[in-house]
């Protein structure tokens, strides 16, 4: 009797997914052995191979190797690494189908493995494997040599995070970078083409000058910031984005003051790329390399500790003695094992830096038991998204092999919006997590919000406290926290552990002792310059840290030379002084800074590399265009006016007030001398200076 065409289909399917296998898997062998392997006579056998070499997924070499029955070499192109992937997922349905049918058959119950989707969804045990996207090494050796003659994409440190979770399967089902099919889906209705629940969007964004030079199939070669080749990439879609849409859905609001909406619109490339990428290398990471590990390595780990529950905590501050009970209370709850879990790839601007909250988890770690608590390291780009992230992270901890997981209050929140309301309600993110908790098979725990009775010396649950009128209910927030750190002021033991606080106050001593910026802003000839020289000098008259003057004129003289003044450049100028300056804020100096910065993005952005070090200030030196113009020593002005200078900032370009800035100052019948002395005293407010 004749097979049906939907039967032959698979079977041939099937013989193609075990032959791109194999070929990975021994690429040397000889056609006789790769055969028998693959469980096909040697006539279909070479049948299969030249459909594969045909089809681009396979190249066949002359083999010099000491085997004289090996005539042949093969390598998996990046192509045929794709589609075997695609072909795992498919078979490995099939098979799953078929023992589920048999299941059902001898016990009358379904079995719970098979997939609810079309893309496989693996068994929903969280200790078995979970696809990856990488190939042999012999494959990625040769791989290698023949990406060297593609274009190449060099990855921003977001995308690096990104890659590094779609190849080791943090992100799985995702077979890479969102077709364009995919990330409308996702936008508008937080799931995949193909149905999946799936709530970020993963996206390559490039440059149009970039994607203009791209073809739909072209393959191209994925490096991290030094070169070094980390995966292939087959283009399936190149397209220009809705990011207001993406913002509004995704995030909640159009409003830049969300640093992922800032990021969308203002650093982020135009142009999406998507399509199925192929894992030629991991990225490397020099730092607490014992303390990463992939979802498969955490997997086994939890086999072999024999974890069958496990509760993941995500965190992206230092662990206080609130986290401890907190953590402890969810475990007990869940009657689970404990993973801490932080967040080290990028976080929200002007958090701990990653390598302190290492050191501060490391510290801590003995105060929980060794046999119950684990501690692993997620280099993950968080996005801030509230609800749609506490899902995402969700996704990710149950890839890693976590069956529960923790939901704070107000999770991943940005903080205020430009009304200066939040973002998003408190407990936003548990009523969508527990709306899509079923399905993600993955179970929330609540957050508690944790506070200090004094009279009992123990931490409880605020909204278990039945005697509150009755008791001390103690707190220190984050404000307060900061506040205490910059001041020098104790910081309680009931609050943190001594070994936290001593490593905070490394990293973070009292705001007098720390770098900072001071950063003016003006049209040409407000003043800045004037100023920015007359506070140098006073703060060099109180030494203690040393004072370097970036005057926008020195600048554009020693770093900028070969910069006009288009917007592009003006930007580039300004992000070279943000760059100077955040390295003197990191190194304990006080970097004064007097360009005419005219957009508030660049601003903003020069803000977020500086606050990740040390205090920002801007100024803004308020004088108006018509006495700038009035004093106009240089003759510019006039210049602008008769357009023979172009894009002048105040005359032909505009010039972006600043919103709120530290300090404003009013430059006309104010001596320079006292428009200093304004500044000085509002260093010392901030703690910067000592009175």
């Amino acid at each position: 009797m004749a097979m049906s065409p939907e039967k032959a289909s698979s079977e041939q399917e099937d013989q193609m997914f075990r032959l791109l296998r194999q070929l990975d898997i021994a690429p040397s062998a000889s056609q006789r052995a790769t055969a028998t392997a693959i469980g096909v006579s040697l006539g279909r056998f070479n049948a299969l191979l030249r459909h594969a070499a045909d089809a681009g997924l396979v190249n066949i070499n002359d083999h010099h190797g000491p085997d004289k029955r090996a005539r042949f070499t093969y390598t998996i192109t990046t192509r045929g690494a794709a589609e075997k992937n695609r072909l795992t997922d498919q078979f490995l349905a099939r098979k799953f189908a078929e023992y589920d049918a048999l299941h059902a058959e001898l016990t009358g119950t379904n079995s719970g493995l098979s997939p609810l989707k079309v893309r496989t969804k693996l068994m929903q045990n969280n200790l078995a494997p979970i696809p990856e996207l990488y190939v042999s090494y012999d494959s990625a050796e040769k791989l290698k040599f023949e990406a060297s003659d593609l274009v190449s994409h060099d990855l921003t440190p977001r995308q690096i995070c990104d890659l590094e979770l779609l190849l080791n399967g943090g992100f799985n089902p995702l077979k890479g970078f969102l077709s364009q099919e995919d990330y409308d889906g996702v936008v508008e209705k937080m799931r995949l083409a193909d149905g999946s629940l799936w709530p970020m969007p993963i996206t390559l964004d490039v440059s149009e000058e970039f994607a203009g030079k791209l073809e739909v199939g072209q393959d191209i070669a994925l490096r991290d910031q030094e070169g070094v080749i980390l995966a292939t990439m087959t283009i399936t879609d190149n397209w220009v984005p809705n990011k207001s849409l993406e913002a509004e859905k995704v995030f909640g609001a159009d409003d830049s003051a969300h640093p992922a909406v800032n990021y969308l619109h203002n650093q982020a490339g135009k142009v999406y790329l998507g399509g199925p990428i192929t894992g030629l290398q991991q990225p490397v990471h020099y730092d607490f390399k014992a303390r990463r590990d992939t979802p498969n390595e955490l997997r086994a780990y939890f086999r072999k500790m024999g974890w069958r529950k496990v509760v993941a905590f995500q965190t992206r501050n230092p662990l206080h003695r609130a986290h401890q009970e907190l953590t402890f209370r969810a475990a007990r709850e869940a009657q689970a094992n404990l993973l801490i879990h932080p967040v080290v790839g990028l976080t929200k601007p002007g958090d701990v830096d990653h390598f302190t909250r290492v050191r501060c988890y490391e510290a801590v770690l003995d105060q929980y038991p060794q046999s119950t608590t684990s501690m692993s390291l997620l280099n993950l780009a968080m996005r801030m998204a509230g609800p749609r992230e506490a899902v995402w992270h969700g996704l990710i901890r149950k890839n890693h092999g976590c069956t529960h997981f923790i939901v704070g209050r107000d999770h991943a929140g940005p903080g205020k919006n430009s009304a200066g309301d939040d973002f998003y309600g408190p407990y936003d993110a548990q009523d969508l997590f527990r709306a899509h908790q079923e399905e993600m098979g993955i179970e929330m725990v609540d957050f508690k919000h944790m506070v200090w009775v004094q009279e009992r010396a123990q931490y409880e649950a605020m909204d278990e406290i039945k005697d509150k009128d009755d008791v001390t209910i103690l707190n220190i927030s984050g404000t307060e926290l900061r506040r205490r750190l910059q001041e020098g002021l104790e910081i309680p033991e009931w609050f943190s552990f001594p070994e936290v606080v001593k490593e905070l106050r490394r990293t973070k001593p009292p705001r007098a002792n720390q770098g900072f910026t001071v950063f003016f802003t003006g049209f040409s000839g407000s003043g800045k310059s004037t100023i920015a020289n007359a506070l140098m000098v006073k703060l060099m008259e109180q030494g203690g840290r040393p004072v370097t003057l970036l005057d926008g004129d020195i600048v554009r003289k020693n770093l900028s030379s070969e910069l006009g003044f288009s917007k592009e450049h003006r930007d580039l100028n300004i992000r070279r002084i943000g760059y100077v300056a955040s390295e003197i804020t990191k190194n304990g100096g006080i970097a004064i800074c007097a360009p005419i910065a005219p957009y508030a993005t660049t601003r903003r952005a020069v803000r977020e590399d500086v606050e990740n070090f040390g205090a920002f200030v801007e100024v803004h030196v308020a004088t108006s265009i018509e006495e700038c113009e009035r004093r106009d020593r240089k003759g510019l002005y006039k210049l602008a006016r008769e357009g023979k200078i172009k894009e002048f900032t105040g005359i032909s370009d505009p010039y972006d007030v600043p919103a709120s800035p530290e300090l404003s100052v009013e430059t006309e019948n104010v001596d320079v001398d006292n428009c200093a002395h304004q500044v000085l005293l509002k260093l010392e407010s901030m703690g910067l200076i000592k009175g």
